[in-house]
């Protein structure tokens, strides 16, 4: 079902790279080209997507993005301030986030990868009823990051997903998409860094493919990942045995 306009709602406009406050452009993340070419990164009211190959920058960007925005760098709300470990870029100095003048009620900042770290500082700010009344260290991976979408996010919200799908599997990615358009519904938007292609066929949603000229509208067809699935389901013996008997081949 297509998203009505008037469901969801424009609170970052787009992002801009603030090339004056680069230090370089030979240094790390800068020299990533959809950093090193990024101008400005119109964003859809509803949903947008971010894909690329692995080290194509895409999480990198998401988490700059969610820096900026204001999001603990391990994820969580703007109330989150702790750190495990220092690892995210200085890329969010170089941002500027285009703000319309709709302000969320809610957000969230939810990377599969440092959902554990979430959980425990969950956990110290005793606040294990926002999130369904049990400890997310006490459900598996899928369970507990379906748990902070479904009990956390209230709508009316900003919600930065850095690949959620590697918590889930394929049916609770469906569910996911039916909980995202719920959440869409009521006034929310969302950025995803993804490799599923599941998830990029939510309807009406802008895909930005990263490619070594930078960043690129594409349809949901157009992306290799749905390219590279759709050939391997529709004929996987034929493309196994060609992979298998040469190993440094390709499936596009």
């Amino acid at each position: 079902m297509p998203v009505n306009a008037l469901s969801a709602r424009h609170y970052v406009l787009s992002v801009k790279l603030r090339r004056e406050k680069v230090p370089s452009f030979d240094v790390y993340p800068f020299t990533l080209p959809v950093v090193r070419h990024l101008d400005e990164l119109e964003l859809h009211p509803a949903v947008t997507f971010l894909v690329g190959e692995n080290g194509s920058g895409k999480s990198t960007l998401l988490e700059a993005i969610a820096v900026a925005w204001g999001f603990n760098a391990e994820g969580g709300t703007k109330n989150f301030h702790f750190q495990t470990r220092g690892s995210h870029s200085t890329l969010h100095e170089s941002l500027r986030l285009i703000k319309s003048v709709q302000r969320p009620r809610d957000g969230f900042f939810l990377r599969a990868e440092s959902l554990f770290n979430v959980a425990t500082e969950i956990e110290n700010l005793g606040v294990i009823d926002s999130y369904g009344g049990v400890s997310l260290h006490e459900q598996s991976h899928g369970e507990s990051f379906f748990a902070v979408m479904n009990e956390r996010f209230g709508g009316h919200g900003f919600y930065v997903l850095d690949e959620p799908e590697a918590a889930l599997s394929p049916t609770r990615q469906l569910a996911m998409l039916v909980r995202m358009h719920e959440l869409v519904k009521q006034r929310s938007q969302f950025i995803v860094a993804t490799h599923s292609p599941m998830l990029m066929a939510y309807p009406d949603a802008w895909i930005y493919q990263i490619t070594p000229a930078g960043l690129h509208r594409v349809a949901l067809e157009e992306t290799e990942h749905y390219i590279v699935a759709k050939r391997f389901l529709n004929d996987t013996q034929r493309q196994l045995s060609a992979l298998l008997d040469d190993p440094q081949g390709s499936l596009l």
